[in-house]
């Protein structure tokens, strides 16, 4: 079938590559505009639109796709279906109904858990044991759509959104092609998506970083495995930012009453650090604003911390 891509980042190139070396045919790209990218913010196009036009696909990036002449564009281009990956922009309700198989996405969560924006990060921060991919019907909602296909993937232990994203795309890739085979060969029915366990997550924002001692030490370790590598972790310390790089849960020394963020041991294996409901974590790994990523031992070397410090 005729297929037009709709996709953005890194996550949905695989699933492009996928679909030009299948046996369906890939007729326009659909990204968002080049964006200023680095310190001297050079304007960079799409991972997306740069495999598109070394495949000598057509592209279009438009700023909005509130102006009709995105509608005439999916008429002229003869697609069954249209396959969305990471776009970034929700679909108008008008586009939805002009393929024949309409608008396919995917999503890297076993829907309908994890809706949203932030599926894989939202994942490793509630300390789920597996998550996966789906493709599923767009319809006017927030992935609420009729399923399609589903893939079910164990989250390894230690995994981060950065180890996890490109797993599930390339796994995401296969599941797509299959989606669309199974749609040409009318082998595939959408089925209603259940309401049980229905969750929607929230955009990644900047102050998601900061540490709330407070919490368990399962649940910070949580947190920096979502939020790698963006927004990442970080603490307070004499005054400064200090990012957080590697956090182990540890057997809690004696209970006293320190408050959680109070050191409890400082070594050059980690610094301890009390944490809620009588948990402790240790630090291993630590970044000071303009300096470099370290392991704690060198970071001892140059700041003493003491036990009954406190994180902020």
């Amino acid at each position: 079938m005729k297929v037009v891509f709709f996709g953005t980042p890194e996550f949905a190139v695989p699933t492009l590559e996928k679909l030009v070396e299948s046996r369906h045919e890939v007729t326009l790209v659909v990204s968002r505009p080049d964006r200023p990218v680095g310190r001297h913010q050079v304007l960079t196009p799409p991972p997306v639109v740069e495999v598109a036009r070394s495949r000598q696909i057509e592209c279009l990036q438009p700023k909005s796709l509130k102006s009709t002449e995105i509608d005439a564009n999916l008429k002229d281009s003869g697609a069954d279906a249209v396959v969305v990956v990471a776009y970034g922009k929700m679909i108008p309700g008008r586009l939805l109904e002009i393929p024949r198989h309409g608008f396919v996405n995917l999503h890297p969560s076993l829907l309908p858990r994890h809706r949203g924006p932030s599926p894989i990060q939202w994942a490793l921060v509630c300390g789920d044991r597996a998550t996966g991919v789906t493709t599923m019907q767009i319809d006017e909602g927030m992935d609420t759509g009729p399923l399609l296909l589903q893939n079910r993937v164990p989250i390894e232990p230690g995994e981060t959104a950065e180890m996890l994203a490109p797993r599930l795309a390339e796994i995401g890739a296969v599941l797509v092609v299959r989606t669309l085979d199974e749609l040409e060969e009318d082998s595939l029915t959408p089925r209603p998506q259940p309401t049980d366990g229905a969750n929607t997550t929230p955009m990644l924002r900047r102050n998601f970083a900061k540490v709330d001692w407070s919490m368990p030490a399962r649940q910070l370790i949580n947190r920096l495995r979502g939020f790698t590598p963006w927004p990442g972790l970080y603490t307070t310390f004499r005054g400064g930012r200090l990012k957080i790089f590697g956090l182990e849960e540890v057997k809690p020394p004696a209970r006293g009453k320190e408050k959680p963020g109070t050191v409890v041991a400082a070594d050059p294996d980690g610094v301890v650090v009390r944490c809620g409901k009588g948990t402790a974590i240790k630090i291993t790994e630590v970044q000071r604003e303009g300096k470099r990523r370290m392991p704690v031992d060198a970071f001892l070397i140059g700041e003493r911390v003491s036990r009954g410090e406190a994180f902020g």
